[in-house]
């Protein structure tokens, strides 16, 4: 028995990183996952990871979630695949850095685009389904980003979008009570899969304000999301939940 045992998963960003390691997890624990990204190769190959561990998953790609009428359609679609959905997993990012003095306007407004546009895109679009479930689970990947502030990098685009997350998910888990849909952010830290983004200067200066002086592991944020998503956490909502390594505590 799998905690996720009929459940019907839709994770966004699926082609690496995070995204790959969700997939992977929910389909162990027994989801049918609904994978979608901008990249067709690598969502490609985590269809083809998961089916191989012996998994059930369907992949969409590529899907532009900036483009809410893209979105519409792929959540209809996906919703179709194995007859709705139980688990909206929101979480595809694509942060520009750069600092409040120099950053271009293109550069804030694609960043808002990718991570706090496209998940109200999503969300809006799967929220029929959802009450026609009767009910179901919300998963918004935010940041530590969104709680406090860090000199480098220079992240202002990044921090805004994530404190939106964080903000609309108390208010998704408003409204979607009456209906049974719960609403959980998860903000990480400092995780594996994004330090190539960081010079190592940068990178020193990330794990130094944590209390545990390292990298997170994708698979440990991705952990916190399958009990998140699963039927033992089913008084849990409207939270934020941060995997951060200490970070926020000093």
């Amino acid at each position: 028995m799998g905690l996720l045992d009929g459940k019907v998963a839709l994770i966004t960003g699926a082609a690496g990183g995070q995204g790959r390691v969700a997939c992977l997890a929910f389909a162990r624990e027994g989801a049918r996952v609904i994978g979608s990204d901008l990249q067709d190769a690598g969502n490609a190959e985590t269809v083809r990871a998961v089916r191989a561990a012996g998994g059930q998953m369907t992949g969409f790609a590529p899907v532009d979630l900036t483009d809410p009428q893209a979105v519409g359609r792929f959540v209809d679609a996906a919703a179709a695949c194995y007859g709705g959905l139980d688990v909206i997993y929101n979480n595809a990012g694509g942060p520009r850095f750069g600092p409040v003095s120099a950053m271009p306007v293109e550069d804030w407004r694609a960043t808002f685009a990718v991570e706090l546009d496209s998940v109200f895109y999503v969300t809006s679009s799967a929220w029929p389904h959802l009450v026609a479930r009767g009910g179901g689970v919300i998963l918004n990947i935010s940041s530590v980003a969104g709680l406090i502030g860090f000199p480098q990098p220079p992240m202002a685009a990044h921090a805004a979008a994530k404190a939106g997350v964080i903000a609309l998910t108390r208010q998704l888990a408003v409204e979607g009570a009456p209906f049974g849909i719960r609403a959980v952010a998860i903000s990480p830290g400092a995780i594996l899969s994004r330090e190539g983004d960081l010079d190592a200067a940068q990178r020193d200066l990330v794990t130094g304000r944590t209390l545990l002086k390292r990298w997170g592991r994708p698979e440990e944020v991705v952990e916190a999301a399958v009990f998140l998503a699963s039927d033992r956490a089913s008084y849990i909502t409207g939270a934020n939940l941060p995997v951060e390594g200490g970070a926020t505590a000093w």
